[in-house]
Order: structure tokens, then sequence, then C-alpha cells
């Protein structure tokens, strides 16, 4: 990847990940909406909706964001327009802000070539006591549920239904892996493999706090670095907290770009 400029890669991440990426369901709608990408899931499910790519700039930001806001009004629906680092014009954010949208935390976009992070991380595997697994079609995703209750607080059953949902529609475009010990799932990551691109994705990853420090997280990511580079794919993207940051580039990925998300709610009828 030394070889391909940040510009570059930036360019393609936009083109193949952002602007021309479909939803991972058919039940979903990819909407081009002049200068602006969006998704739209379907209305029973409460997450989804969203802005994916934007080209704007001082004089067409102001409206588009008024655009999107009006749009989701209509559907009487939540969304979310995340933002990278590189997108124009760069006060994109406080704009955001300024028109009411809610701002999470700022995330590292990392990407580094599918080749050089299998070989960094060959080898890599868990702790004793510890087994590593791809759970298969027909298996419940309880624990992973559980698992991020018990590290973030709060109820997860969303981010199952979502699993559950992408998993149906295609299966071969999601890898769900565990680390279990004693009984529960200790660890948990993912990696989506988007067709028609040369990335994979890398999510999850969240660890229980007895558990960490001990190489559970290199280990998945090397089973998914592995899988990513059977199928002739030739990056992988995180969006890194900074606790994985470290971690990752570490295994030779490299900060490209920052990402944060706005959300803006309707009000409460």
């Amino acid at each position: 990847m030394t070889s391909v400029s940040t510009a570059e890669l930036l360019a393609r991440f936009d083109a193949q990940m952002r602007r021309d990426l479909p939803p991972p369901s058919p039940a979903w709608r990819a909407e081009r909406d002049g200068r602006v990408v969006r998704w739209v899931s379907p209305p029973e499910l409460p997450w989804g909706c969203g802005v994916q790519w934007s080209d704007l700039d001082e004089d067409t930001a102001d409206g588009a964001i008024a655009e999107q806001m009006s749009y989701f009004a209509r559907l009487a629906r939540r969304f979310e327009w995340k933002t990278f680092g590189h997108d124009r014009p760069a006060d994109l954010e406080a704009r955001l802000r300024a028109a009411g949208l809610e701002a999470g935390d700022e995330e590292a976009l990392l990407i580094g070539a599918v080749d050089e992070v299998a070989v960094t991380t060959a080898g890599a595997a868990p702790p004793p006591g510890i087994t590593v697994r791809c759970l298969d079609g027909g298996e419940p995703l309880d624990g992973i549920a559980a698992l991020q209750s018990a590290v973030w607080g709060g109820d997860w059953g969303w981010l199952v239904a979502e699993l559950r949902q992408e998993r149906g529609a295609d299966p071969g475009a999601l890898s769900i892996h565990v680390a279990e010990a004693e009984g529960r799932v200790v660890c948990a990551a993912w990696a989506r493999f988007h067709r028609g691109t040369e990335f994979a994705s890398l999510w999850g990853g969240s660890t229980l706090e007895a558990w960490r420090r001990r190489g559970i997280y290199r280990s998945l990511v090397a089973r998914r670095a592995a899988q990513a580079r059977e199928r002739g794919l030739r990056y992988l993207q995180v969006d890194a907290s900074a606790d994985s940051r470290p971690i990752l580039e570490r295994m030779g990925l490299r900060v490209v770009s920052t990402t944060r998300p706005f959300v803006w709610s309707p009000p409460s009828p």
C-alpha cells in the first residue's frame, strides 16, 4: 500500500465504500439527492437511515443539510450524517451542529493493505483457555448482545437484529467471530465483505475487561484479514476508537482520516 498515496486511497474509499456502496439488504433504499447519497432502511427498523456520502461546498452545504432534515422529518425517521475529516466544506461539522444535529465521538479512519496485515498477524493465537470460532448461519447471537451490554451498558438487542438481517440477506458478506471462555462470549468481532469493492471492513472487538491485553483482539483481526485475503480483497478499513487505534497501527493499518456521526431525531409527537 506504500505505493498508493493517501489522497488516492481516500478517493477509492469514498467512491467504493460511500458513494456507490449498495445497502446491506434489498429492503433498503439508496437514493441520490443532488450531491448527497442517503440510505433509507425499512420503516420497522429504528436504525439505518442516514447520509453516506456528500460532495458539497460553502454555497451548497447549508441547503443540502436542510433538505435532508426535511426529507427525514417527513418520514418521521431518525437519521445519521456520518462525516469524515476530509469531507468538504472544511466546516461541514460546524454547519451540522448549527442545524441541530447531535455530534457523536470522533474516531480514526484506518486503512491497511490486506496482504500486509495478514502477514503481520500470521500466527496470532488466543491465550490458553480461549476458544475462537466463526459462527455459522444458524447459531444464535444473543451472547454478542450480552457482551456488548456488559462492556458498554444498555440494551444491545438492536445490534443482534441488525446482524441477523444482514446475515439473512447475504450470508457470504458477513463473517462473525467470537472468543469464548468459561461458557460465555468474552470478545466478538465481525467483518463485512463489500461485494464489488476492494474493501473489507472490520467491526466490533469489544472485550470483557478481565480478558483484555491478552492478544484476543489481535487474533480476531488475524482471522478476518485471512478471510479477506482468501477473497482477493485489497484493503481493510476500520473506524477505530482511541483504545484500538494503536493496536491496529502495529498490525499495519494507518490513519488516513477521521470520522464522526451526527444524529438528528424527529420531535416527539
